[in-house]
């Protein structure tokens, strides 16, 4: 179930229904320079999962990196007790419930060793409630030049079911490093969402790991900066 991408850093996936879509849904896991293993937007587990995790370390971070990606996380909290489950703001009140050991708070490079995190503000999406914000946290993979989106971009191509492609040439995210059209009405501080961009080039990133989606493995950044200037710019 796992694939390797790149030096200490591996993706799994599984299928995922979204308003009635298969958009798929991919958590990464990355083992620091301690050996630690931290895992990003976890997928089910399975003993083959549990399996080859334990093969390449200790899980010790589990992270849920926006409001929505959480269901799995709280059941790996529950697999490793002892690895700290980190949230981002809001999801405390979002499920009073959750076992959470720690919120994200700020952009930091310092929460762990070769991981850096930006919170990517302003940045909204349309669910069945209306209009959300999302509150992601994206990463940056130093060693592998990897940078790990969630919900922020999509990149559906013909892997994907043909209602998939169809749906996503229209609202966006097909074939192009982008949002949709979905998270485009929702957004309403630009602002926000360009200065995020903004720090997020100065990154060094080639590869972008999307949590719904292809990944891209060459020209990532520039392809993340296109998909972004499309979004920004008004209708």
């Amino acid at each position: 179930m796992l694939r390797k991408i790149d030096q200490d850093i591996w993706v799994a996936e599984q299928p995922l229904r979204y308003f009635g879509l298969n958009v798929g849904t991919r958590m990464t896991v990355i083992r620091l320079s301690n050996s630690e293993l931290v895992v990003i937007s976890p997928i089910q587990a399975s003993d083959t999962l549990i399996q080859q995790l334990s093969e390449l370390g200790k899980v010790k971070h589990i992270i849920a990196p926006n409001l929505y990606h959480y269901l799995f996380a709280a059941e790996f909290k529950q697999l490793y007790a002892k690895a700290t489950f980190w949230t981002v703001p809001g999801l405390e009140r979002k499920q009073p419930e959750l076992a959470i050991d720690q919120i994200i708070e700020g952009n930091t490079k310092n929460l762990w060793p070769g991981l850096d995190c930006l919170s990517f503000s302003g940045f909204r999406t349309l669910s069945l409630n209306g209009f959300d914000s999302l509150n992601e946290y994206v990463f940056l993979h130093i060693a592998s030049r990897t940078l790990i989106l969630t919900d922020a971009a999509f990149n559906f191509d013909e892997s994907f079911p043909i209602a998939t492609r169809l749906i996503t040439q229209v609202i966006g995210g097909y074939k192009r490093l982008s949002p949709s059209l979905l998270e485009k009405f929702a957004t309403t501080d630009k602002a926000k969402v360009r200065q995020s961009v903004e720090q997020i080039l100065t990154w060094d990133f080639e590869r972008v790991i999307v949590a719904h989606g292809s990944i891209v493995e060459q020209g990532g950044k520039e392809k993340f900066n296109q998909g972004y200037k499309r979004f920004l710019r008004r209708f």
